[in-house]
């Protein structure tokens, strides 16, 4: 399993019965987590310490009970900043377990450009959301491409990059459906070094276009793949479906990319680290492919 263990602003506490206590920042929240089916009980001290609670609708949806807790704040990951605020659906604006990726082809991205400084490393992240990945990209010497199918998120995304000190990067920020921006990059012949993909598991586009990530992701999958360059530094794939194991990660990867392109491909489970079980949450799965430096 590859561990996001590398916060100082965020932590998971505890979790129990269908639900987790995490710390982001100085505010501590409470939201449901499906796949916490233990029951370890809450008599730790941080259970009483709660700044809001998620509470999850026996008719879908739920809602924030706010006990102590501004409008939005920030938190960071080394040079990145973070806006946080509570909206629907649980979310707060950020998935931290996502941190282990961003070290990753963070990586990757600074020795390719140490290795030949004048060559720029162009990245296509898809789904985008509030533009963390995008930003870590762009920390490490990216050209990026933003994409997300809302206009909030991509708005919220540029505020994230003005309080990390990117507002004058070269990211490229677009709300559009991403499938077909890809075809648009293919008709146009744009290449990228690095593609990142966190696909939903259902979702509308802004014209109402259709996603079902069982029924959608192979096909996407081969056609983004078309936009690699022709040597390629990573494509990072990520499922928060459980059904996509990380082994069907690595197939569709490694048939549609490294069969293609010289490099590797690996694919885990991704997970948080429990201060007080001092075991690993599981939070997805991701895929990798690696190339050449």
């Amino acid at each position: 399993m590859w561990i996001a263990d590398k916060w100082t602003d965020y932590e998971v506490l505890s979790t129990d019965n269908g639900e987790k206590l995490e710390r982001w920042g100085n505010y501590i929240l409470q939201r449901p987590d499906p796949q916490v089916i233990w029951q370890t009980g809450r008599d730790g001290e941080d259970w009483k310490k709660v700044n809001a609670i998620y509470h999850r609708s026996t008719k879908g949806g739920g809602e924030w009970e706010f006990i102590d807790l501004p409008d939005v704040w920030e938190i960071g990951y080394g040079s990145l900043k973070f806006r946080l605020k509570p909206f629907s659906f649980k979310h707060t604006g950020l998935f931290p377990e996502q941190a282990v990726n961003w070290d990753w082809f963070g990586g990757l991205i600074r020795k390719r450009k140490e290795k030949d400084p004048e060559k720029p490393v162009k990245v296509l992240n898809l789904f985008a959301y509030t533009g963390g990945a995008t930003l870590a990209a762009a920390a490490a010497g990216a050209e990026v491409v933003h994409v997300d199918a809302s206009k909030g998120m991509v708005q919220w995304a540029k505020e994230n990059a003005a309080v990390s000190g990117l507002e004058n990067a070269p990211i490229r920020f677009f709300v559009d459906d991403c499938v077909k921006l890809v075809e648009r990059e293919l008709r146009r012949g744009n290449r990228y070094d690095g593609i990142i993909m966190d696909p939903p598991s259902y979702g509308r586009g802004p014209k109402g276009e259709i996603w079902k990530i069982e029924e959608s992701l192979y096909p996407f999958v081969k056609q983004a793949a078309k936009l690699l360059s022709d040597d390629p530094l990573f494509f990072l794939l990520n499922s928060y479906t459980t059904g996509l194991a990380p082994s069907v990660l690595t197939y569709m990867i490694k048939l549609e990319i490294e069969s293609k392109h010289a490099g590797a491909t690996e694919a885990s489970e991704i997970g948080l680290p429990v201060r007080d079980s001092r075991l690993v949450l599981p939070c997805g799965a991701s895929g990798r492919f690696t190339g050449k430096i």
